[in-house]
């Protein structure tokens, strides 16, 4: 009988040991928890990227507001009754290397 109790308890110990130091055991358990949390956040900021281009095409075929500012931004236009002025600072001066632009109502 102190034989089987003798092999239990190895049994249990080798099980132990694996556990606790085999690449299968809790190191790879921890390893995996931490790639899911990190899955898990780069899942959540591509939902929100995908909430906030949702919502883009949304506003583009709906209004006209969003589709006339991506217009002046991207492509330059300006409305019919408005004028363009482009100040283009000195040469030396701190904001050289910096245009702005600026359309203002007649």
């Amino acid at each position: 009988m102190k034989w089987l109790a003798g092999a239990l308890v190895i049994v249990v110990l080798l099980l132990q040991y694996r556990l606790l130091v085999s690449a299968d055991g809790l190191g790879e358990m921890h390893r995996l928890e931490a790639d899911v949390a990190a899955q898990r956040s780069e899942n959540a900021a591509l939902s929100a990227r995908n909430a906030r281009l949702a919502a883009e095409v949304r506003d583009l075929k709906q209004g006209l507001t969003a589709l006339e500012e991506r217009a002046r931004s991207e492509l330059g236009m300006v409305a019919p009754r408005e004028s363009f002025y482009q100040v283009v600072p000195r040469p030396g001066s701190a904001a050289g290397a910096d245009t702005r632009t600026r359309t203002a109502q007649r």
